[in-house]
């Protein structure tokens, strides 16, 4: 597919400079209403209603159109959005938080403390797993007036506030989901959130186009009239439009690693690998327990010894990102930096499956698997090639699967696959992005949750002795031997702790601003004369 360079300027007759308004302020430049900024989006989502739907590319759009109660500081320390303030009661099981006002939905309805209780006690407790089971820690939810939430937790939670980003808790007009069936409500296909973007268009294939909200309760903001996100296919053509000025902004998977380093010498374009700080994701094979002989634990950790965790990083990352080296990212609180995976010993892998039984036939092939790609992008067609590469050294042969981002998410949510390729958020705590892959209550037909099967009734006793711990130490000493055992049964493969490049036009200043980068309101975004 080529880009139209005609087609996407005319929405970005002039480059947007992002920069925020204290920032801006204190440069001496005020801020000024007006301008489109041109971006892309890569893939192309199925909705755009987080809950629905939790896939990267839809967060990175709806987060525009929706907000949770606070946003998060690299360090992962809460900011005030939709919730002005908040209190904490001694023990540590009240929360009460006092609702900004004026705050508006994009159909001019009122946000109440109604509409945050249903958002988080229905709305995503009904459709996330990992919102399910924590939002199930909460005791009571009462509205003592229209501006107050009182939020009381069966026992302390330490980091229950990390669970109140839109990313997680997005807040959602009841008055369009209550009585409905929350997965096909009309809302769903129109978004309708408080924002400071409101949905206006969606031609699919071709562009997402948000427009500003005037009604968006922080005085004088949004300053962009528009976001428009490009739905380009191509990965060359999606580079073009940042190296030419078509786009001024790349996110997430929209530019292939080997593009970056040639992106990094362009005088007209910065690049920059922060604003992943809440998310930490991190990639691994995913395996579905129940077709043999991946229940084997010998198979799946010869299988892991087969690959070469440095080369993904260096060679087809890039060095963005490093090899993981357990099933908790080194950025995410309680990894124990002495668990370990084995190292690559193809030797000592063999070995592993001459005890299970698997001998070689007369053309080395010991058992044949099947690789369902994961669609988001050329790099993980090139690493699921490099893994059936790694793996026919030992003697499995893979088949690799096509799909598109909306099947890949239901056929791994029905259980649909045998082996593929996944990375998932770690949201700051163990508790919250780690722990719903392996416990056996999680095993459900849901995307993201633990679609593998695995179970080990110790991993749940430790997963939920972290949950309920009063202290980090408790804390740490579960997490450290739930590491231990999830190392030696090898559940998943994990591969790389990711993070990914945003690229932007040096005219653009603070992109990223938060632990949450591009996942931003982008409030404060505007255009600079």
């Amino acid at each position: 597919m080529t880009i139209s360079r005609r087609g996407l300027m005319a929405a970005t007759a002039a480059a947007p400079v992002l920069m925020r308004v204290q920032d801006a302020l204190a440069q001496g430049v005020t801020p000024r209403r007006g301008g489109t900024l041109a971006t892309i989006l890569t893939p192309e989502p199925p909705v755009l209603q987080i809950g629905v739907n939790n896939q990267g590319p839809t967060i990175v759009a709806a987060t525009k159109m929706f907000q949770g109660l606070l946003t998060f500081t690299p360090k992962l320390e809460p900011i005030p959005l939709l919730a002005k303030s908040w209190t904490v009661s001694p023990d540590k099981r009240e929360y009460t938080f006092r609702l900004q006002e004026n705050v508006k939905f994009h159909d001019g309805r009122p946000m109440t403390a109604d509409d945050v209780i249903f958002s988080i006690m229905r709305f995503h407790m009904d459709l996330a797993p990992r919102a399910r089971a924590i939002f199930q820690m909460i005791e009571t939810a009462t509205a003592p007036d229209p501006h107050t939430v009182r939020l009381v937790l069966k026992q302390p939670f330490e980091p229950f506030l990390l669970m109140l980003d839109a990313s997680a808790s997005a807040i959602v007009p009841k008055h369009l989901f209550d009585g409905q069936d929350f997965r096909t409500a009309p809302a769903v296909q129109r978004p309708v959130g408080t924002g400071p973007f409101r949905f206006a268009e969606w031609q699919r294939g071709n562009f997402i186009r948000l427009e500003r909200f005037d009604d968006y309760w922080k005085p004088g903001q949004p300053y962009l009239d528009a976001i428009i996100y490009r739905i380009i296919p191509d990965s060359q053509s999606r580079r073009l439009a940042i190296e030419t000025g078509q786009a001024q902004l790349t996110q997430a998977n929209d530019i292939e690693p080997f593009d970056v380093p040639q992106l990094r010498s362009r005088p007209n374009l910065e690049v920059q690998t922060t604003g992943w700080e809440y998310f930490a994701p991190l990639s691994w094979i995913e395996l579905n327990h129940r077709v043999k002989p991946l229940d084997d634990m010998r198979v799946r950790q010869a299988m892991s010894m087969a690959i070469d965790r440095n080369f993904i990083a260096q060679r087809l990352w890039f060095g963005i990102g490093k090899p993981a080296t357990n099933p908790i990212a080194s950025t995410t609180r309680f990894h124990d930096a002495t668990v370990k995976l084995a190292a690559r010993d193809l030797r000592a892998a063999a070995a592993l499956l001459d005890a299970a039984g698997l001998r070689p036939d007369a053309q080395g092939t010991r058992f044949t698997i099947k690789h369902l790609v994961l669609p988001y992008g050329e790099i993980w067609s090139r690493l699921g090639e490099y893994l059936r590469q790694s793996l026919r050294q030992i003697g499995i042969a893979v088949e690799l699967e096509s799909t598109d981002a909306g099947s890949w998410a239901r056929r791994v949510a029905n259980w649909e696959y045998e082996t593929t390729l996944n990375f998932v958020y770690q949201y700051g705590d163990p508790t919250l992005g780690v722990e719903r892959t392996y416990v056996s209550t999680n095993i459900q037909k849901v995307t993201f949750a633990n679609t593998g099967g695995y179970s080990n009734p110790r991993v749940d006793e430790l997963f939920a002795r972290a949950r309920t711990a009063v202290t980090p130490e408790d804390r740490q000493a579960a997490f450290s031997e739930v590491q231990k055992i999830l190392v030696q049964e090898v559940p998943q493969i994990w591969l790389m702790e990711m993070t990914f490049p945003t690229i932007h036009d040096r005219r653009l200043r603070n992109v990223i601003t938060t632990g949450l980068g591009v996942h931003s309101s982008f409030d404060d975004v505007f255009l600079a004369s």
